[in-house]
């Protein structure tokens, strides 16, 4: 399983990234290096305004490529697997004023 650090400074970096389209929900980490669908990571996760990072098991299910249309940046989507510290319902209570926005995220 490959370990994956990912810190965010806003909320609005967190609405950028999160996938609240998954079941279990899920994050776009930007990266530029290679990853296979279904590979299997384990995401350190950093929220705004917490003191400690919480870890999360996922799988990765979606891949944007280093120069794909529109300037999205490359990375990943991981799809939550394993949530002991049921992150998803954190980052919805972080962003909930803005998961009705009509700005495009990292993904969708």
């Amino acid at each position: 399983m490959i370990p994956i650090n990912i810190e965010f400074k806003t909320e609005h970096d967190l609405y950028l990234a999160y996938m609240p389209f998954l079941k279990e929900g899920g994050l776009f980490v930007r990266t530029a290096e290679p990853f296979d669908l279904g590979e299997e990571v384990e995401l350190n996760i950093l929220l705004p305004d917490s003191l400690e990072p919480s870890l999360v098991k996922g799988v990765v299910c979606w891949l944007t490529p280093i120069g794909a249309q529109n300037g999205t940046p490359a990375g990943v989507g991981v799809t939550f697997t394993v949530d002991p510290d049921k992150m998803r319902h954190q980052i919805e209570k972080a962003i909930a004023r803005q998961l009705s926005s009509a700005e495009p995220t990292l993904t969708m």
